[in-house]
């Protein structure tokens, strides 16, 4: 392939350069359209170059011109080949199009009996985007990221205004900046942006994907998000970068709506699908379960991710990238390497150097689930973290170990190689399964409402529900369950390493059961900002105030109980009888009471206790006895402060997490050193 070709539509001085690439097409026309995009004004011949590279230079065009592109060759979708004139195709390297993508059973239609599409079809908008002035990221490894979707997050909020909300310029209104603030946000990663399409089966069903994991182009903004363009998400970037707050966006380049063998002709599929998406035995590959993979190992689709990473970071200006379902990146029909080119590319790319990536590992190919096994710096999802925490406040026997080892920052899966930092992702509820309040009101999924016969999203979610299934008007089940939260949202906090946070469960969300809400553009997953729970907030508030303090304890380094250099342990685990936790502790099935001690005596900082309590009692937590020193209550529930009983001893209520500090004798209650 010709390494100095830019692909996409370029302005130059007279006029725009188009190019697209296909190594089986015979014959590539560039359309243009008028200015609405409603009617085809032009087709011109594109000029093929023998490495497949098709080309053309319209004198006199100017940005904003709109365009697509139509191709034609052999059509034989057992081969794997479909071209179709008819079919109107969306540029790859498309910057912005003109309108979102509708499913239409039309894009779907055989050669010869679903005539032109281009009615049915967003067009490419020609444009020149502006660099912005490239700066280090704001985010890094060991703070809270804020995972959202752009929609949902502001649809229903108050204090933006009516036209703004659900775009991405509401994410810069001072209420909301305020608000992220507030939580300790170190960054937004915002699910999918990029344009998506319906999977085919939702419009009959009256519904909608809501979260986007469903693209057709990987550049183009979906304009329902962003009308503004390119230029919106630059201008909030940099808003939200003055405020202090990184962003991350989330790119799904695993797979398109192109689907399966039945799915829509959009771009990739109609240019050249041999070559976009992986093939065996001369069937799509489905190691995504959407019905096509995208063939990452060719080096035509590799060029176009990180020509997609480059162009968010240069236009931009994003501190970084989550990839959905990451093993794919690294796949080819040998299986995952974690040093195959394109992932060897992400981390050596000077223009990437120092973005945060983060993998999704897993995906349901052969041997798909990758956790731990991505290179340094790629931090990496870990549902490891998020299922021991929710079966140690299930009430699971045999989890007390389990829960220290997450705190500790997993380095069971991630200190491989020498590594000294965690690359763990910490999560208790992520956009895909149970919010926060839901998993502690449902044992199982209710999502009869997305039309699949309540068959979709996960079955096991180590859920429970305090006695009843769903909402409740029994006082003793909803405390039971808000000190659950609230147990579970100070497990976070206190985590080694990255931790993130969806919208939404710093409040209370709810999506009434439903563990796998994709469909549902509706109240089920537009925020509640009036009716949210303030308390839960302020709480969440209070334990990111008390991590920033604290920050210290809570970096990316392993946690390992080895002296550090001034004589102090960076960690100790204690019964609650302060005493060291010995094997008999660690194996006993029924333990659920543990205390983390951490940088306890040193003459630098003061150290931090961490006393959980998983079992439904209270219980006499006592701490060891440190000279010149005595301990206090930092942080507890709301409704469940800790009570001295003497210096060194706290009652800590049932199904609690409190926080107590060491404080130099002398010094007023709750200062500093």
């Amino acid at each position: 392939m010709t390494t100095d070709t830019q692909f996409g539509a370029v302005p130059v001085p007279s006029g725009v350069r188009f190019a697209v690439w296909s190594g089986a097409a015979e014959k590539i026309w560039l359309c243009l359209f008028d200015d609405r995009g409603e009617r085809e004004v032009a087709r011109h011949d594109m000029q093929r170059a023998a490495d497949g590279t098709f080309s053309l230079l319209v004198s006199g065009l100017k940005a904003g011109q709109r365009y697509g592109y139509r191709a034609d060759g052999r059509y034989d979708p057992d081969a794997g080949l479909w071209f179709d004139p008819d079919k109107l195709l969306v540029d790859p390297y498309a910057i912005e199009i003109d309108r979102p993508y509708r499913y239409d059973a039309t894009l779907a239609a055989p050669r010869g009996e679903g005539g032109d599409t281009a009615p049915l079809m967003p067009k490419a908008i020609v444009v020149a985007p502006r660099p912005v002035k490239t700066a280090q990221p704001l985010f890094r490894p060991g703070g809270l990221i804020y995972e959202l979707q752009v929609r949902s997050f502001t649809k229903n909020h108050p204090d933006v205004p009516e036209g703004q909300r659900g775009t991405i310029a509401a994410l810069a209104h001072p209420a909301v900046v305020a608000h992220l603030k507030r939580i300790g946000v170190s960054a937004i990663e915002l699910m999918p942006v990029t344009a998506w399409i319906d999977e085919r089966h939702l419009p009959p069903l009256g519904l909608h994907n809501a979260w986007g994991y469903n693209p057709v182009t990987f550049m183009a903004l979906d304009p329902r998000l962003a009308p503004g363009g390119l230029g919106e998400l630059r201008d909030t970037v940099a808003a939200l970068r003055r405020a202090g707050i990184g962003t991350i966006l989330d790119l799904v380049f695993n797979h398109t709506g192109e689907s399966d063998r039945l799915g829509p002709t959009l771009s990739l599929r109609g240019l050249d699908a041999n070559a976009y998406y992986r093939h065996a035995r001369g069937r799509l590959v489905n190691d995504t379960g959407t019905g096509n993979t995208v063939a990452c190992d060719h080096p035509v689709v590799e060029r176009l991710v990180l020509d997609t990473l480059r162009h968010f970071v240069r236009h931009a200006g994003v501190d970084g990238f989550r990839f959905d379902l990451a093993p794919i990146l690294g796949r080819d029909d040998a299986g995952f390497d974690a040093d195959a080119p394109l992932l060897a590319a992400i981390r050596t790319d000077p223009m990437l150097a120092g973005r945060v990536m983060i993998a999704e590992p897993w995906d349901i190919g052969a041997d798909g689930y990758q956790l731990g096994n991505f290179r340094p710096p790629m931090l990496e999802w870990n549902d490891r973290y998020r299922d021991d925490v929710r079966r140690f406040w299930r009430g699971d026997r045999s989890t007390v170990g389990a829960l220290a080892t997450r705190l500790a920052g997993s380095s069971d899966i991630f200190r491989r190689d020498g590594a000294v930092a965690t690359r763990s992702v910490d999560f208790i509820a992520a956009h895909d399964g149970f919010t926060l309040a839901d998993l502690v009101s449902f044992a199982h999924r209710h999502n009869e409402a997305n039309g699949e016969g309540n068959r979709d999203g996960h079955g096991e979610n180590f859920s429970w529900n305090g006695g009843v299934e769903g909402e409740t008007s029994d006082p003793k089940i909803i405390a039971a369950r808000k000190r659950d939260v609230d147990a579970l949202l100070a497990t976070l906090f206190a985590s080694r390493g990255t931790i993130m946070l969806t919208a939404g469960d710093e409040f209370g969300r709810t999506q009434g059961g439903n563990n796998n809400a994709y469909a549902q553009d509706n109240a089920v997953t537009w925020l509640d900002w009036r009716g949210r729970n303030r308390e839960r907030e302020a709480y969440v508030a209070a334990l990111a105030h008390l991590r920033r303090r604290f920050s210290g304890h809570f970096s990316s380094s392993f946690l390992s109980g080895d002296e550090t250099a001034d004589g102090i342990r960076d960690v100790a685990w204690l019964t609650e009888a302060g005493k060291p936790m010995e094997t008999p502790d660690w194996e006993d099935p029924e333990r659920h009471r543990l205390v983390m001690m951490l940088g306890v005596g040193s003459r630098k900082a003061d150290g931090l206790a961490v006393a959980v309590n998983g079992d439904r009692r209270g219980a006499i937590f006592r701490l060891p006895a440190i000279t010149g020193r005595d301990w206090e209550v930092l942080l507890a529930p709301p409704d469940h402060p800790a009570r001295q009983v003497d210096g060194d001893a706290f009652l800590v209520a049932g199904r609690t997490v409190v926080f107590l500090g060491e404080r130099r004798i002398g010094r007023k209650k709750g200062t500093k050193a």
